[in-house]
């Protein structure tokens, strides 16, 4: 899967990434973050709630899942929809960002 990314602004512990992967245009969270739904809020602006597109949101536990999160994630998008990814250390989140960027 080809995809680009450019960096939208800095997110607590992480990027907000504007994405272009194949036809899908999605803004990413990607974070290093505890896998824990309950803080997305805290990085997620409420705009992006009220947005009406649906939010997603996955755990990368290490660097190697993050091909298969990122892909699967994706399949289940919608334009509009924007997608959280929980990194749970800088590996992960390294990884997920070459994945976002991987043109």
């Amino acid at each position: 899967m080809i995809s680009h990314s450019r960096t939208l602004a800095p997110a607590a512990d992480g990027v907000v990434l504007d994405v272009a992967l194949e036809e899908l245009r999605f803004i990413a969270y990607v974070v290093v973050s505890a896998p824990d739904i309950e803080l997305v809020a805290d990085f997620v602006p409420s705009e992006q709630f009220d947005a009406g597109g649906d939010l997603h949101v996955t755990a990368i536990a290490d660097e190697s899942e993050a091909a298969s999160q990122v892909e699967e994630l994706a399949f289940n998008m919608n334009p509009g929809d924007a997608a959280v990814f929980l990194c749970a250390n800088e590996a992960a989140y390294d990884a997920a960002i070459q994945e976002l960027d991987s043109e």
